[in-house]
């Protein structure tokens, strides 16, 4: 896949966001999970956009959108949304939308065999991994071939961490372990795979501090923003992204969750240096993307 990104044009890149539905009646969970997801958030129910409604809303919003499904099939017992259909579909947007690929790490050899196509078939930029929702355990070296195709691509994986709103308020919260997001999990992935840019999705509370920790450790290791109203960010998150970690953090929404609008405007009020908002609402994330010149 070619891009046709302005940076100069972009108020900022959006590192996470998600494509709910497909256009044809299918969505990317159950309506028990999506319920709860969106009672969780406070957040309306009309909340499914397809990729070209996703590629409208950021376009008049001068953003881009890093934007992807999550494939958690043999967890969930939900049909996936294609992930092949959605990145073709951005393909059609270069302007505004970057095409992340997600398997279900559960389907073993079938899942490596699909991140190679979704690379070479369908011009992926990177994947996303959920492991609560997909219930595996990411430093389980069953995975590691899995990695090692995205390592070879030289693409980034983005895992969410810390607490999910996906289950919340639900008996058992509906089989979701919290556990599997640890960050620290990650620590055995991005040590054995140096060349995997691995990105600590949201904040990860209640494992703060071990983000922080890895990502100051690892060079390979990025955290992303989203998921959480700036306001309500861990005050050691806010410090770190405003000092040692002011090459490492990413502006994302976690959209439609979180619309872009009000975390731009909570973001303001953090007492971050002017001089590093630019690195973590575009420059980093371009660096990362392999985007900037």
């Amino acid at each position: 896949m070619t891009t046709d990104l302005d940076l100069a044009a972009l108020a900022a890149i959006d590192v996470h966001v998600h494509v709910e539905s497909d256009g044809h009646g299918h969505l990317s969970l159950d309506d028990e999970l999506l319920d709860a997801s969106a009672r969780y958030f406070k957040t309306g129910h009309d909340r499914a956009p397809t990729v070209e409604q996703i590629a409208d809303y950021y376009r008049a919003r001068q953003l881009a959108a890093v934007v992807f499904t999550v494939d958690a099939a043999t967890a969930t017992g939900h049909p996936a949304l294609s992930s092949e259909e959605m990145a073709d579909r951005a393909a059609v947007h270069p302007d505004v939308l970057i095409p992340f690929g997600s398997v279900d790490p559960l389907a073993g050899e079938q899942a490596v065999r699909r991140a190679r196509q979704l690379i070479a078939g369908h011009g992926v930029r990177g994947f996303k991994f959920h492991p609560s929702l997909q219930g595996f355990s990411p430093d389980d070296r069953s995975f590691y071939p899995l990695y090692a195709v995205i390592e070879e691509a030289g693409l980034p994986a983005v895992f969410h961490t810390g607490q999910t709103g996906i289950g919340a308020g639900l008996p058992g919260g509906r089989g979701i372990k919290l556990r599997l997001s640890n960050p620290m999990l990650l620590d055995d992935v991005a040590a054995d795979f140096p060349g995997l840019t691995v990105i600590l999705a949201h904040p990860s509370v209640p494992w703060q501090d071990e983000a922080i920790s890895i990502a100051t450790h690892k060079a390979n290791v990025y955290i992303d923003l989203s998921g959480w109203s700036p306001k309500y960010f861990p005050p050691q998150l806010v410090r770190a992204a405003s000092s040692l970690l002011q090459d490492k953090v990413l502006f994302g929404t976690d959209y439609p969750l979180l619309t872009p609008e009000r975390w731009l405007r909570e973001f303001e009020l953090l007492e971050i240096k002017p001089e590093v908002r630019p690195k973590i609402l575009k420059h980093n994330a371009a660096r990362l993307l392999g985007l900037a010149g």
